[in-house]
């Protein structure tokens, strides 16, 4: 539990490092080599655990990682002897992570079969692992549902198909990468998620032989070949987690340099952030995030795929908007679930309203569906101190930044939930004057 004495403004400096959506999949890109990679900046998250404890499982030799001895968190992943894991092992990391299930392409190259243990994840939306296994299939596996899992397996080379998703998933799209690359012939995704991380995948995967081009319509095709090597690379920074600390300075009224942060990457997010009258300096280290002083201006937000504002992006802006003046009005057009954090929001002062309606400019996929995927924020508003427990990765870190801001003292159960994304994130609070304790 932690114990939050909130209303003091964040100052300081914070360091990012590599990406939570990119260095767990490049960790299982390395399976598909015939010789070790390097992979750098690679953070101390739960989710790098939880799959280097899957490759080592399924024989991989995993050397190095983020610690004190290693401050560029450089790991080392050894493939070649790469062999079944037993389904009881694989079992014991079940609920842990949704990572097991890209697993599939890389172990069906290496071994003709894979088992998929029930898969856990954040409680944001349906996310359903259906898209996943019918690519599978178009490639050629055979896919069995037990009562323990998914057992995948195939008696010939995959071959090249065509893929078109009905919506871009960054998921699916991981999927079709990792197992296309090896597969026989030409494979052709439509509909493709194109977010950096996904461009930094397939940077990876061009630098161990694969052949993959990629048209401005959302259109990848992969070349397949018959072996790959391993590769040398430096994982692109955590937009997430940049996005995180920047609200943090916001609702906070606070001045926070992130350190390794990436302009590209944050182009969208930097164009939200002044709207709302926030101020920020880039060079070539970070971006320093600050609070102007005075009041926020409040705004009309969509959440989208990129180059939209990404969804993960939203719930800490919401509490950062929780302090603009007037009405805010966001829609997520991304997952169908991801204002259930507002509740403890409005118990500590917030006044926000979720609705069923796309109060976007544009209707989504979830307007007819009945489910509150809209919401009007009002401000500025005091926020007060309470208990609260972590729902999830994001909202988790949206509470903590609420507990922040707020006046009094808060505390907060779960935090465990945020280890998953946030690389030592109480050693980072401490640097910025944070009045937080642990027990």
């Amino acid at each position: 539990m932690l114990t939050v004495q909130g209303g003091t403004p964040l100052r300081g400096t914070v360091s990012v490092r590599g990406a939570k959506n990119l260095v767990p999949k490049a960790m299982v890109a390395s399976l598909l080599g015939s010789e070790p990679s390097v992979l750098r900046n690679v953070p101390g998250i739960r989710d790098v655990d939880v799959v280097r404890g899957l490759l080592e499982l399924h024989g991989a030799t995993v050397s190095s990682g983020p610690d004190a001895g290693n401050p560029d968190g450089e790991l080392v992943v050894d493939p070649r002897n790469v062999e079944s894991a037993h389904v009881a092992d694989i079992d014991a990391h079940a609920g842990s992570s949704r990572i097991p299930i890209l697993f599939c392409g890389p172990l069906l190259h290496r071994l003709g079969e894979a088992f998929i243990p029930d898969l856990g994840g954040c409680r944001i939306g349906d996310r359903p692992i259906n898209y996943h296994l019918d690519v599978l299939r178009s490639f050629g596996a055979t896919v069995d549902k037990l009562d323990s899992g998914i057992h995948i397996y195939t008696r010939d080379r995959l071959r090249g198909t065509k893929v078109q998703l009905p919506y871009p998933s960054v998921g699916t799209t991981e999927q079709v990468l990792l197992t296309a690359v090896c597969a026989e012939g030409l494979t052709e995704l439509t509909g493709a998620a194109i977010e950096p991380e996904i461009m930094d995948l397939i940077a990876i995967l061009q630098k161990m032989g694969a052949i993959i081009s990629v048209d401005t319509d959302r259109v990848i095709r992969i070349e397949g070949v018959e072996k790959l090597g391993g590769y040398v690379h430096r994982a692109l920074p955590d937009r997430m987690e940049t996005g995180s600390w920047a609200s943090a300075a916001l609702a906070t009224r606070g001045e926070i340099y992130v350190r390794g942060a990436n302009q590209p990457d944050m182009m969208t997010y930097l164009n939200v952030f002044r709207r709302i009258g926030g101020e920020f300096d880039v060079d070539e280290d970070g971006i320093l995030f600050r609070h102007p002083g005075g009041d926020l201006n409040s705004l009309v937000l969509e959440t989208d795929v990129h180059p939209g504002f990404m969804t993960d992006w939203q719930q800490p802006l919401v509490v950062a908007l929780t302090q603009a003046r007037g009405l805010s009005i966001i829609h997520e057009t991304v997952y169908e679930n991801r204002f259930g954090f507002t509740e403890a929001l409005g118990r500590m002062g917030a006044v926000i309203q979720v609705y069923k309606e796309c109060l976007g400019g544009i209707p989504c996929r979830f307007g007819q569906r009945n489910f509150n995927h809209s919401a009007v924020v009002s401000g500025p508003a005091k926020l007060h101190g309470t208990d609260i427990v972590v729902p999830d990765l994001r909202g988790g870190f949206s509470h903590l930044i609420a507990a922040l801001a707020a006046e009094g003292e808060s505390t907060v159960q779960g935090i465990e939930l945020i280890n998953r994304g946030y690389e030592n994130f109480m050693e980072k609070l401490n640097a910025l004057g944070a009045n937080v304790t642990l027990s």
